[in-house]
């Protein structure tokens, strides 16, 4: 019954102590500071982390569609035509292809330039956007097209970087090929990619470098064919799922995202220390009332969870109010992609804004945690008044 008749007080007088007087409004101004940092740094968090998240999302979809959902590294071409069997048997699996894979150049009309080469059985596979399940043949990126005002039907020269030994000494290995077509390059990517005939790719490069590209159509069914390969084969074979062909990056992606709530978090930590110095400067003006509620029965910890709850309710407030407008201002600019970017200089042509649950759950526990630490560290002051002594003063 005692615990039930002091929580109202407790709560009651935390409330006044919000609502100062004349006389208290300098108190009254620093809640206020104290309330706007912590609603500011939420605000701030929110934003920051949507429109990460927005561009990491953005970025991931650009690198994963280039990217196969299953790579097989394979020792020969008959391990190849194994694999790629056992794999088309799978219900899982739309396709399966085998694939060689080097580093080469490109020219024509006396330009050239490197690529990276991929030699294919069948159509298109899926990595190359814009061309995908496309007939057999030479195939190169838009941007490369566009440069060298290549149509279908012209012819190129591709050359490998490993050289022939002859009698006579190394030897190029070059393939006169027609361009079929282009397929959508990637800003992201860092170096012009050609697809061409895996027999084109053997001429080039020799029967070695086989891997079998897998489609699944979907990422976590991929995963699960990739530990079904890894346990059937063991070491007989190389296999990376598109999660390990791009470990470094999601690492980095997640590295980033840390490291930009943590910054970005200081500002609540600031007005964390604002709300300390504010439930101080409240004690030290109720130093009187503190007095006589000693006077009257009652407890340091009666007292103490006072402050507590009032510096709570100011974190609450700071917290509510970011957190709406800071959620409430990304869906919008997410929503109406009013931030527009140079779509010549970036992938994008403006600023992507995507709320995830998990970010904005995380940034109102992390608030309002830092919020009723400081708030306790502040009330401590208030416990170790004694009655007689503020009275006195």
């Amino acid at each position: 019954m005692g615990e039930v008749s002091r929580a109202p007080l407790e709560l009651v007088l935390a409330l006044r102590y919000l609502k100062s007087g004349r006389k208290d409004s300098f108190v009254t101004f620093l809640s206020a500071v104290a309330g706007g940092g912590i609603a500011v740094g939420v605000f701030a968090l929110i934003l920051s982390l949507a429109a990460l998240a927005g561009f990491q999302s953005a970025l991931r979809e650009e690198i994963l569609v280039r990217t196969p959902e299953i790579e097989v590294e394979v020792p020969d071409r008959a391990a190849a035509a194994a694999i790629r069997d056992r794999l088309l048997s799978m219900p899982e699996v739309r396709s399966a292809q085998i694939t060689s894979q080097g580093v080469g150049w490109i020219a024509h009309r006396g330009s050239i330039r490197p690529v990276s080469i991929l030699g294919y059985e069948g159509p298109v596979p899926v990595i190359f956007p814009g061309a995908e399940g496309r007939p057999n043949g030479l195939y190169v990126t838009d941007a490369l097209a566009h440069t060298w005002n290549l149509e279908p039907g012209d012819m190129v020269e591709v050359a490998s970087s490993r050289p022939t030994l002859t009698p006579l000494g190394p030897q190029p290995r070059v393939v006169r090929l027609a361009v079929t077509d282009s397929f959508l390059s990637g800003i992201t990517e860092q170096r012009d990619r050609i697809a061409l005939p895996l027999s084109a790719a053997e001429g080039l490069f020799g029967y070695s470098d086989y891997r079998v590209l897998v489609e699944t159509g979907d990422l976590d069914s991929a995963l699960a064919v990739a530990t079904r390969l890894r346990a059937d084969n063991g070491d007989a074979v190389r296999v990376s799922s598109w999660q390990d062909l791009n470990r470094a990056l999601f690492f980095a992606l997640r590295l980033e995202k840390a490291m930009m709530f943590l910054a970005v978090l200081l500002i609540v930590l600031v007005a964390a220390l604002a709300l300390v110095s504010d439930i101080h400067l409240i004690i030290a003006s109720k130093r009187k009332e503190i007095g006589i509620l000693g006077a009257m029965g009652a407890t340091r910890r009666t007292i103490m969870r006072t402050f507590v709850l009032l510096g709570a309710a100011l974190g609450l407030v700071g917290v509510s109010v970011g957190g709406s407008v800071g959620a409430s201002l990304a869906w919008v600019l997410g929503r109406y992609q009013l931030l527009r970017l140079p779509a010549s200089i970036y992938f994008l042509d403006h600023v992507p804004f995507e709320l995830e649950f998990g970010d904005v759950l995380l940034v109102l526990v992390s608030a309002f945690t830092i919020a009723a630490l400081a708030a306790a560290l502040g009330a401590r002051a208030a416990a170790t008044l004694r009655p007689l002594e503020a009275l006195r003063r």
